[in-house]
């Protein structure tokens, strides 16, 4: 199966389970309450916790776990220019699997709940109150999510996205939608959960509102949203399917080749790092499609600090040559591409660009590199200083 069709079927089985729990909880909600309606929201709203966070960790590392057309729609536009996030093709297929899998998981739940398995809802949910409801809910969840990735903390997208769900159930009036394939799925049940189809069109203008919003507002606290939209919800694998061979055999000096897109802060760093750990144990490389002028002279300062000194280094343009020569080819985050070739291993590493930044901001990534780095040589089986 390609990478692409796993990651859509990612997405509709976990979408399917999403509203299978939404309704399905309703459903019993309502059975189990039938005449406390504040009660029924407590239990709707607690299975939806639990289950979202189980099902973005379970499917997280394969798709991200949008599970979201907003979502999905958001990490697009941020990638595309890039070339990070979702394509064209893939925000394609993540929608269709997204709202197909929305639509099996609510006639799901009926059938579980021994009702007719194709309901039309008559739960009339249109006020003005609740389509600002909407646009506040869906504001608050992208924001959530890109805010968590462009930070360095997707890796709490499962609580995170759990918690501020459950919360906007109970603070906003429209009980946090919050989605369009979840919406559409909820038209299947005429219960507790549901939402009748004249709502519909309402509140799917309200939730891609609330995410041009909540976008806009990450995009002004966290410049630089791009280069983490590989991270929403939660990081999964973007480049086409490849084996994982050796890091080097037993009997070669191992090569390595670190690429951003400047090659003027985090791929001269990790470079210089290795070279001081490793000396000549290690070919080292650095280098970048579109190199910039000279290396920036934060990451300059930042490196002086601890005695290494990377002012005379240049930055390089990235070729295929180098990219072939080197057993490991790792990227720094940044949504540069890289040419494939049999035999080398390629890795992620995701690190904030020091570009624009301080030396109190910029500090922070260097102790990142030097981290990775030391594990670097732990998995070429090289001895790092102490």
């Amino acid at each position: 199966m390609s990478t692409l069709a796993r990651r859509a079927l990612a997405e509709f089985v976990g979408t399917a389970a999403l509203v299978c729990v939404v309704v399905g909880s309703g459903i019993a909600a309502q059975q189990l309450s039938a005449h406390d309606v504040g009660l029924q929201l407590l239990e709707n709203s607690t299975a939806t916790v639990f289950g979202l966070g189980v099902l973005i960790l379970v499917f997280g590392p394969v798709s991200g776990a949008h599970f979201n057309p907003v979502v999905s729609l958001a990490d697009w536009w941020l990638g595309r220019r890039t070339g990070s996030g979702l394509s064209g093709v893939d925000l394609t297929a993540y929608g269709l699997a997204q709202v197909l899998g929305a639509g099996v998981g609510a006639v799901s739940a009926n059938v579980m709940f021994d009702l007719d398995p194709i309901q039309i809802s008559r739960h009339d949910r249109i006020t003005t109150g609740h389509l600002v409801g909407e646009v506040v809910a869906t504001a608050g969840l992208v924001a959530v999510v890109f805010a968590l990735a462009r930070s360095g903390r997707a890796a709490l997208s499962a609580a995170a996205v759990g918690a501020y769900i459950g919360a906007a159930y109970w603070f906003t009036s429209s009980t946090s939608f919050a989605n369009p394939a979840v919406t559409f799925g909820r038209v299947w049940s005429d219960t507790f959960a549901g939402i009748a189809p004249a709502s519909v069109p309402g509140f799917l203008a309200a939730q891609l509102l609330g995410g041009a919003l909540g976008l806009a507002l990450i995009g002004v606290l966290y410049p630089d949203l791009s280069a983490v939209a590989d991270d929403v919800v939660v990081h999964h694998a973007q480049e086409p399917e490849r084996p994982a061979p050796p890091m080097v055999s037993e009997d070669s000096k191992p090569s390595v080749l670190f690429v951003c897109l400047h090659n003027a802060g985090r791929s001269q760093m990790a470079a210089a790092y290795l070279t001081h750990l490793a000396g000549d144990r290690v070919e080292v490389r650095s280098a970048g499609s579109q190199p910039a002028e000279q290396v920036n002279p934060v990451a300059v300062q930042a490196m002086r600090e601890i005695g290494i000194d990377i002012s005379t280094e240049t930055p390089k343009i990235l070729t295929a040559d180098a990219v072939q020569a080197s057993d490991v080819v790792i990227t720094m985050g940044c949504g540069d591409a890289c040419p494939f070739f049999p035999g080398t291993r390629y890795l992620d590493w995701k690190l904030d660009d020091p570009a624009g930044q301080d030396i109190d901001a910029v500090r922070p990534i260097r102790d990142q590199i030097e981290t990775r780095i030391r594990g670097l040589l732990d998995e070429l089986g090289i001895p790092s200083p102490a």
